[in-house]
C-alpha cells in the first residue's frame, strides 16, 4: 500500500509512553551482560511505528524528559516515519527506560532460556507516566486529534498515575464523536500491585467506551474472570468490533453480532515475542482503516505479528519483510 498523503483520512494517532528500551548485546544471563544496545519501545509507540510502516500516516502523543533519552526517542520515531507534532517535552523530569532480559542456552539457573524475555521498567517519575489533561488541549495535541480517524491506547497508560489516567479518559471523550478509539487492555499487573480492583474497574470502563477493543484470553481470565472469547464478548457488547487473542493460536474477533476466527496462517521462527501484540493491533488497525472485511483484517494482523517475532527489536521496521 502507498503512503497516503498527510491530509487522508487515513490517518491515526497513538496516545502512551514511549521508552528507550536497552537490550543486552549477548542473550543469557542479566548479570552477566556488560553490552546492551539501544532501541525504543512502550506498547503505543510499537503500534504508531507498525501502522507506520504500513503506509498509514500516524501520530505519537506522548511526553519525554528534556534529555539525550528524550531526544533519541523523538528522533528515532521521526526515522521510522511517525510524526512526533504533539510529542511534548517536560522539562522537569526524565525520560523512561527499561532493559530488556533475552533468554540465551547458557544453562545457567538465571538464564530464561531461548525465545523467552522479561522486562525490567525504570519509569516510575517519569515524563511519559505523568500525562495530564491539559496536554490535549495543546495546538499540537488538538491537531492531531482531529486529524485522526482511529486513536490508539491501552491499560497501561491507565496504569501509569492518576493523572495519565484522567487523561486518557479525557481523549476517550474528545475522540469518539467524529473518529474511532482502540484500548488494549495490556494488563501489567506490576504496575496495578496493591490496587488491582481498582484497576479491573478502570479497564472495564474502558473496554465498554471504546469502539474497538482487543485481548488477550489470558489476561481477559486474569482481569475479567472470563474463560472463552464469548464470554468476554457477553460482558462488553458495546465496542463494535472486540478482538480476542489466544497465545498464537487462532483469533476470535467480533463486528456487531459478525464472529470470525482467524487461524495463523503461517508458523515461523520465534526470536523473541516482545512487541508482537502491538505488531497484531497495528495491522489489525491497518486493515479497519483500509476497510478491509474483519477477516482480512485479523488476517494482516497476523502478519504483522509475524514480522515482530522474527526481530528482537519491540517494533518493525519499515521495508521488513512483509
Amino acid at each position: 500500500m502507498s503512503a497516503p498523503s498527510p491530509s487522508s483520512t487515513l490517518r491515526a494517532a497513538a496516545f502512551g509512553e514511549a521508552l528507550v528500551v536497552l537490550v543486552q548485546d549477548v542473550p543469557g544471563p542479566l548479570e552477566a551482560s556488560p553490552v546492551f544496545r539501544r532501541s525504543l519501545g512502550g506498547a503505543e509507540a510499537n503500534v504508531a511505528i507498525g501502522l507506520a510502516a504500513l503506509g498509514v500516516p500516524t501520530s505519537v502523543i506522548s511526553q519525554v524528559g528534556d534529555d539525550g533519552f528524550g531526544r533519541y526517542i523523538v528522533d528515532e520515531l521521526r526515522l521510522l516515519g511517525v510524526d512526533t507534532s504533539a510529542c511534548a517535552v517536560d522539562p522537569a523530569r526524565a525520560t523512561g527506560l527499561y532493559f530488556k532480559e533475552v533468554g540465551g542456552g547458557t544453562g545457567r539457573p538465571t538464564d530464561l532460556g531461548p525465545a523467552r524475555s522479561r522486562m525490567h521498567y525504570f519509569r516510575s517519575g517519569s515524563a511519559g507516566a505523568h500525562l495530564t489533561p491539559a496536554l490535549l488541549d495543546t495546538p499540537a495535541v488538538a491537531r492531531v486529534l482531529d486529524q485522526a480517524a482511529i486513536v490508539h491506547t491501552t491499560g497501561i497508560t491507565a496504569a501509569l498515575s492518576d493523572s495519565a489516567s484522567a487523561a486518557q479518559h479525557a481523549l476517550v471523550a474528545r475522540v469518539r464523536p467524529r473518529g474511532l478509539v482502540s484500548f488494549d487492555l495490556n494488563w501489567r499487573p506490576r504496575l496495578w500491585h496493591g490496587r488491582e480492583a481498582a484497576g479491573r474497574l478502570q479497564l472495564a470502563e474502558l473496554m465498554r467506551t471504546c469502539d474497538i477493543a482487543l485481548a488477550g484470553l489470558d489476561e481477559a481470565a486474569e482481569v475479567f474472570g472470563v474463560s472463552t472469547a464469548e464470554e468476554l464478548r457477553a460482558m462488553f457488547p458495546e465496542p463494535r468490533r472486540l478482538v480476542v487473542k489466544n497465545d498464537g493460536g487462532a483469533v476470535i474477533a467480533f463486528d456487531g453480532a459478525e464472529r470470525v476466527e482467524v487461524p495463523v496462517p503461517e508458523r515461523v521462527p520465534v526470536i523473541e515475542a516482545i512487541g508482537a501484540g502491538d505488531a497484531f493491533a497495528a495491522g489489525l488497525l491497518a486493515g479497519i482503516l483500509q476497510q478491509l472485511p474483519l477477516f482480512a483484517s485479523v488476517e494482516q494482523g497476523h502478519r504483522t505479528a509475524a514480522r515482530a517475532l522474527s526481530s528482537i527489536t519491540d517494533h518493525i521496521a519499515p521495508g521488513s519483510r512483509r
